[in-house]
């Protein structure tokens, strides 16, 4: 794991916000569920700090309504949020692998071969844990290399993990984003810019039908 190590990975605010916008835009946390600063810290393993930071962030995305005494309640997301979450995050990244592919160098694909090659086997044991650090990376290499801080940013600020649904594991959703990343690395290794750019294209729509399936789920139970 030490090419994680060099791979410069999200703030800690936004790696909270992260994981808070995965369990929101999936169900985990339900919509008027409160959630605090001191009990978010303690799951996740961080201070209060980039936990509030975190809270701002996902505030203004709608996502939270803070509240006094280091607490938030989570207001209502529809299929609509879904959509449109994951249609923003389609279109800035395919435009920052296109730049990748016009930048990257040498270096930039060794890295993800090698992040590549480790997500190989992070799959083969199951071990979803590793692989959500590793699908980071692949993803953070190509923003890196894309050479605008300003659409790493906006994307730092989209990201949320691997999407999930509830009628597939863990293990299932990380082995198909695994092999859609070898996918896209192999268009990019035989430079075609547009193959690579429509397979991130669909990765990013699998995502977004992945969480889509948690308010069909939903609907199938109360009809």
């Amino acid at each position: 794991m030490t090419l994680l190590k060099k791979v410069r990975m999200l703030p800690a605010r936004e790696q909270v916000a992260s994981i808070l916008r995965s369990s929101i835009l999936s169900g985990e946390i339900a919509q008027g569920e409160s959630i605090t600063l001191d009990g978010i810290g303690e799951q996740v393993g961080m201070s209060r700090t980039p936990v509030r930071e975190a809270f701002q962030i996902l505030a203004s995305e709608g996502l939270l309504e803070l509240r006094p005494n280091r607490c938030a309640i989570v207001k209502g997301i529809s299929p609509d949020t879904i959509r449109d979450h994951y249609e923003l995050r389609m279109i800035l990244e395919t435009e920052a692998l296109k730049r990748a592919c016009e930048r990257m160098t040498s270096e930039d694909l060794a890295s993800l071969e090698e992040i590549n090659q480790q997500g190989k086997l992070a799959k083969a044991r199951g071990d979803v844990s590793t692989y959500n650090l590793i699908n980071q990376a692949f993803h953070m290499v190509i923003w890196t290399a894309a050479g605008s801080e300003k659409l790493k940013h906006f994307l730092s600020l989209l990201w949320n993990g691997l999407s999930m649904n509830k009628r597939i594991t863990a293990q299932e959703y990380a082995a198909t984003s695994q092999d859609e990343h070898s996918e896209i690395l192999e268009k990019i290794l035989q430079k075609d810019s547009q193959g690579a750019c429509h397979l991130m294209r669909e990765h990013i729509r699998h995502s977004m039908e992945s969480m889509l399936m948690n308010f069909h789920k939903e609907d199938e139970a109360r009809s």
